[in-house]
Protein backbone atom coordinates (compact mmCIF):
# COMPACT_ATOMS: atom_id res chain seq x y z
CA UNK A 1 0.00 0.00 0.00
CA UNK A 2 1.63 3.34 -0.67
CA UNK A 3 0.59 4.34 2.99
CA UNK A 4 3.86 2.37 3.75
CA UNK A 5 6.31 4.97 1.91
CA UNK A 6 8.30 7.65 2.88
CA UNK A 7 9.55 10.56 0.83
CA UNK A 8 11.71 13.34 1.23
CA UNK A 9 10.65 17.34 0.82
CA UNK A 10 12.78 19.51 -0.71
CA UNK A 11 13.36 21.23 2.54
CA UNK A 12 14.70 17.56 3.38
CA UNK A 13 12.10 17.06 5.66
CA UNK A 14 10.26 13.14 5.69
CA UNK A 15 6.92 13.54 4.57
CA UNK A 16 5.28 10.20 5.35
CA UNK A 17 2.40 9.18 2.71
CA UNK A 18 0.17 7.52 5.60
CA UNK A 19 -0.15 11.11 6.59
CA UNK A 20 -2.28 11.55 3.25
CA UNK A 21 -4.94 8.73 3.96
CA UNK A 22 -8.31 9.59 2.72
CA UNK A 23 -6.89 11.85 -0.07
CA UNK A 24 -6.68 11.20 -3.22
CA UNK A 25 -3.11 11.65 -4.79
CA UNK A 26 -1.63 12.48 -7.80
CA UNK A 27 2.34 11.24 -8.07
CA UNK A 28 4.39 12.67 -10.93
CA UNK A 29 7.92 13.04 -11.75
CA UNK A 30 8.91 16.18 -13.21
CA UNK A 31 11.53 18.02 -15.02
CA UNK A 32 12.16 21.85 -15.79
CA UNK A 33 13.37 21.79 -19.44
CA UNK A 34 11.11 19.30 -20.45
CA UNK A 35 9.03 19.56 -23.61
CA UNK A 36 5.93 18.40 -21.33
CA UNK A 37 7.28 20.99 -18.58
CA UNK A 38 3.70 23.24 -19.46
CA UNK A 39 2.18 20.45 -17.94
CA UNK A 40 2.58 22.05 -14.61
CA UNK A 41 0.61 24.89 -15.55
CA UNK A 42 -2.94 22.33 -15.92
CA UNK A 43 -1.55 20.08 -12.45
CA UNK A 44 -1.27 23.46 -10.39
CA UNK A 45 -4.61 24.22 -12.29
CA UNK A 46 -6.08 20.93 -11.00
CA UNK A 47 -4.55 21.17 -7.18
CA UNK A 48 -6.15 24.61 -7.10
CA UNK A 49 -9.47 23.15 -8.21
CA UNK A 50 -9.58 20.18 -5.97
CA UNK A 51 -7.02 20.55 -3.25
CA UNK A 52 -10.04 21.54 -0.56
CA UNK A 53 -12.16 18.35 -1.52
CA UNK A 54 -9.10 15.83 -0.39
CA UNK A 55 -6.59 16.06 -3.70
CA UNK A 56 -2.84 16.29 -2.70
CA UNK A 57 -0.09 16.19 -5.16
CA UNK A 58 3.63 14.71 -4.60
CA UNK A 59 6.02 16.66 -7.42
CA UNK A 60 8.96 14.41 -7.52
CA UNK A 61 11.60 16.16 -10.22
CA UNK A 62 14.14 13.77 -11.63
CA UNK A 63 16.54 13.98 -13.97
CA UNK A 64 17.07 10.62 -15.85
CA UNK A 65 15.64 11.68 -18.65
CA UNK A 66 17.47 13.91 -21.01
CA UNK A 67 19.15 15.65 -18.08
CA UNK A 68 16.04 18.12 -17.85
CA UNK A 69 16.19 18.80 -14.59
CA UNK A 70 20.08 19.37 -14.00
CA UNK A 71 18.55 22.44 -11.22
CA UNK A 72 19.08 21.98 -7.84
CA UNK A 73 16.19 21.73 -5.65
CA UNK A 74 15.42 25.26 -4.91
CA UNK A 75 16.41 25.89 -8.66
CA UNK A 76 13.26 24.05 -9.62
CA UNK A 77 11.02 25.27 -6.91
CA UNK A 78 12.33 28.77 -7.85
CA UNK A 79 11.60 28.33 -11.48
CA UNK A 80 7.97 26.26 -10.75
CA UNK A 81 6.93 29.01 -8.92
CA UNK A 82 8.06 31.47 -11.38
CA UNK A 83 6.73 30.29 -14.57
CA UNK A 84 3.61 28.07 -13.23
CA UNK A 85 3.04 29.70 -9.87
CA UNK A 86 2.66 26.50 -8.17
CA UNK A 87 1.72 25.94 -4.64
CA UNK A 88 2.00 22.41 -4.30
CA UNK A 89 5.09 20.85 -2.38
CA UNK A 90 7.61 19.47 -4.19
CA UNK A 91 9.79 16.49 -2.97
CA UNK A 92 13.51 16.38 -3.33
CA UNK A 93 15.07 15.19 -6.51
CA UNK A 94 15.07 11.50 -7.04
CA UNK A 95 15.62 8.59 -9.14
CA UNK A 96 12.72 6.81 -10.50
CA UNK A 97 13.83 3.92 -12.41
CA UNK A 98 17.22 1.54 -11.86
CA UNK A 99 19.53 0.97 -8.53
CA UNK A 100 18.98 4.06 -6.54
CA UNK A 101 15.25 4.82 -7.87
CA UNK A 102 12.80 5.61 -4.69
CA UNK A 103 11.35 2.57 -3.75
CA UNK A 104 8.02 4.37 -3.55
CA UNK A 105 8.36 4.50 -7.64
CA UNK A 106 9.19 0.70 -7.17
CA UNK A 107 5.78 -0.27 -5.86
CA UNK A 108 4.15 2.32 -8.65
CA UNK A 109 5.56 0.53 -11.50
CA UNK A 110 4.78 -3.05 -9.50
CA UNK A 111 0.94 -1.58 -9.28
CA UNK A 112 0.52 -0.36 -13.01
CA UNK A 113 2.84 -1.23 -15.92
CA UNK A 114 3.58 0.74 -18.94
CA UNK A 115 0.32 0.98 -20.61
CA UNK A 116 1.88 2.54 -24.07
CA UNK A 117 2.01 5.99 -25.34
CA UNK A 118 -0.79 7.69 -27.30
CA UNK A 119 -1.40 7.98 -31.22
CA UNK A 120 -0.53 12.03 -31.18
CA UNK A 121 2.42 12.95 -32.86
CA UNK A 122 4.66 13.63 -29.79
CA UNK A 123 3.41 9.46 -28.39
CA UNK A 124 4.87 8.39 -31.62
CA UNK A 125 7.89 10.26 -31.52
CA UNK A 126 8.63 9.05 -28.12
CA UNK A 127 7.73 5.45 -28.83
CA UNK A 128 10.07 5.31 -32.07
CA UNK A 129 12.97 7.08 -29.38
CA UNK A 130 12.32 4.11 -26.77
CA UNK A 131 11.95 1.70 -29.49
CA UNK A 132 15.74 2.42 -30.94
CA UNK A 133 16.83 2.19 -27.26
CA UNK A 134 15.01 -0.60 -26.51
CA UNK A 135 13.58 -3.08 -29.04
CA UNK A 136 11.58 -4.32 -26.26
CA UNK A 137 10.99 -1.04 -24.14
CA UNK A 138 6.88 -1.48 -23.66
CA UNK A 139 7.50 -5.03 -21.71
CA UNK A 140 8.75 -3.19 -18.87
CA UNK A 141 7.20 -1.18 -16.47
CA UNK A 142 9.73 1.32 -15.93
CA UNK A 143 9.17 5.32 -16.29
CA UNK A 144 9.78 6.14 -20.18
CA UNK A 145 9.89 9.54 -19.51
CA UNK A 146 9.05 12.58 -17.39
CA UNK A 147 5.79 13.29 -16.35
CA UNK A 148 4.53 10.46 -16.20
CA UNK A 149 1.30 10.10 -13.64
CA UNK A 150 0.12 7.49 -11.41
CA UNK A 151 -3.19 8.34 -9.51
CA UNK A 152 -4.03 6.79 -5.77
CA UNK A 153 -7.78 6.23 -4.29
CA UNK A 154 -8.45 7.44 -0.77
CA UNK A 155 -7.91 3.71 0.14
CA UNK A 156 -4.13 3.81 -1.24
CA UNK A 157 -4.52 1.91 -4.12
CA UNK A 158 -2.91 2.57 -7.64
CA UNK A 159 -5.47 3.00 -10.00
CA UNK A 160 -4.10 4.70 -13.26
CA UNK A 161 -0.80 5.19 -14.43
CA UNK A 162 -0.57 8.41 -17.40
CA UNK A 163 2.01 8.61 -19.74
CA UNK A 164 3.22 11.61 -20.41
CA UNK A 165 1.37 11.95 -23.85
CA UNK A 166 -2.21 11.16 -22.17
CA UNK A 167 -4.92 13.34 -22.12
CA UNK A 168 -4.94 15.53 -19.12
CA UNK A 169 -8.43 16.10 -19.65
CA UNK A 170 -8.91 11.97 -18.50
CA UNK A 171 -6.89 12.51 -15.41
CA UNK A 172 -8.86 15.24 -14.11
CA UNK A 173 -11.95 13.10 -14.82
CA UNK A 174 -10.37 10.16 -12.98
CA UNK A 175 -9.44 12.63 -9.93
CA UNK A 176 -13.26 14.11 -10.06
CA UNK A 177 -14.65 10.66 -9.71
CA UNK A 178 -12.26 9.53 -6.91
CA UNK A 179 -13.11 12.60 -5.11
Amino acid sequence: MVYDFKVTKRNGEELNLADYKGKVILIVNTATGCGFTPQYAPIEEMYKKYHEAGLEILDIPCNQFGAQASGSDDEIHEFCQLHYNTTFEQMKKADVNGENELPLYKYLKSQKSFGGFDDSKLGSLLHNMMLAADPNYASNPDIKWNFTKFVVDRNGEVVARFEPTDDLNKLEELIKNLL
